[in-house]
């Protein structure tokens, strides 16, 4: 197996039509790609409006739980106020909030300083603007490696999962996944530098930013054995860049903990949030299964276990080396951490490749049963929508 067939994939190439083939017109490619982001923005607007029903007949306001639930509003506090509030339960469980990345509360700031929106109303444009460029990188992604298609495909699924309400919140997600879908096809398209920078960015997103960063190096780190070491400057800057910008915040708040190696880590370790290879998550399963009815948690083993299986099928399908490492260290992260076992699953939105051999799937569905592939589609919308609505409006538990 050659490094270019693994690592740095080709344009899709399209078969030219015989003479007495009909020509039919095809989209262009950005044509297509605004007809996969309308259907994402349509699929994540009719999430809204069920979401917002479902919170009127609660007697809530859909734009407070949408813009200040639960880590948004740590978000909000460093926006305007700075790295400057702990909260303090007992002395094994302290909240900083020291252990969130500072990327999206600056761009709130931001936001803020130059319109008249408030801390909520910016985070939320902030959120959908990054949700909207990180469904066109999905799609340059997917289209690259299978076709405009697949990369329309792609891009639906991903609005279309379980927890994906969250890409409609303040939060974080929709910003790295938008970093790393470019940082991705940076990649793939043999560009380093923009790869590094992208990265970088991203790593300044969230903890788990730092697996966009270790696909750039292992991709490099290929690059360079089948070149035997003679690579342009550029490559050495792009694997400057990426690691730059995660490395720099966690050397920041160990700086400023007093422990420039470790102190990060214990801030992450007093949020109950630490990497013990999966054990405190097997606690939490055997416990949950023994004691727990709530609707959450088994629906977060169903998702997490799903994730495994689909990144099975992604190793099998072949899939670059760059998509391989980037999914393959956010689903470690999930598995392997402990502490807010029903967070999982939005851990693993940014984890979009996935998706493509699910995408694969029902592009060639639809090529041979359209009907089969509508019901497909609807029952994610269901799904998505309905269950989107309960986590955040009825459920009441840390996303």
């Amino acid at each position: 197996m050659t490094y270019v067939s693994t690592t740095l994939a080709p344009p899709a190439v399209t078969q030219q039509p015989g003479p007495r083939e009909r020509v039919r017109p095809r989209l262009s490619l950005a044509a297509a790609g605004g007809v996969a982001l309308g259907m994402f923005a349509a699929a994540r607007l009719t999430g809204v409006v069920v979401l917002s029903l479902v919170a009127w007949a609660t007697g809530k306001q859909p734009l407070a739980l949408l813009g200040r639930s639960w880590d948004s509003a740590w978000y909000l506090g460093i926006a305007a106020h700075g790295y400057v509030r702990t909260l303090y339960f007992r002395p094994t469980v302290v909240h900083s909030d020291l252990a969130f990345f500072p990327l999206y509360p600056g761009l709130v700031r931001a936001v803020t300083a130059v319109t008249p929106l408030g801390g909520g109303a910016a985070g939320l444009l902030v959120s959908w603007a990054a949700a909207g460029a990180a469904a066109c990188g999905i799609y340059a992604v997917g289209a690259r490696l299978h076709g405009k298609g697949v990369g329309t495909a792609l891009v639906l699924l991903w609005g279309l999962l379980p927890h994906s309400v969250v890409l409609s919140m303040a939060y974080t997600e929709p910003v790295l996944t938008a970093f790393a879908a470019w940082s991705l096809y940076a990649v793939l398209s043999g560009n380093w530098i923009w790869a590094g920078a992208l990265a970088a960015l991203a790593g300044l997103s969230r903890p788990n930013g730092i697996a966009v960063a270790a696909a750039v190096l292992a991709a490099a780190a290929c690059e360079m054995w089948r070149r035997h070491g003679r690579v342009s400057h550029r490559l050495w800057t792009g694997v400057l860049l990426a690691p730059l910008g995660w490395s720099a915040y966690v050397l920041w708040v160990g700086q400023r903990k007093g422990d420039l190696l470790g102190g990060y880590f214990e801030v992450q370790r007093l949020w109950g949030s630490r990497f013990d290879l999966g054990r405190g998550s097997l606690h939490f399963v055997h416990e949950m299964l023994l004691h727990s009815n709530r609707f959450v948690f088994p629906m977060t083993m169903v998702i997490v276990a799903a994730g495994v299986l689909l990144y099975a099928l992604l190793v099998a399908d072949r899939a670059p080396l760059p998509l391989l490492v980037y999914t393959g260290v956010l689903l470690l992260i999930a598995l392997g951490g402990s502490g807010f076992f029903e967070s999982k699953p939005r851990f693993l939105l940014p984890a979009f490749p996935l998706l493509v051999p699910l995408a694969r799937a029902l592009v060639r569905t639809a090529k041979a049963r359209p009907w089969h592939a509508t019901l497909v589609v609807g029952a994610l919308a269901g799904l998505s929508f309905v269950y989107g609505a309960y986590l955040v409006v009825i459920a009441h538990t840390p996303l």
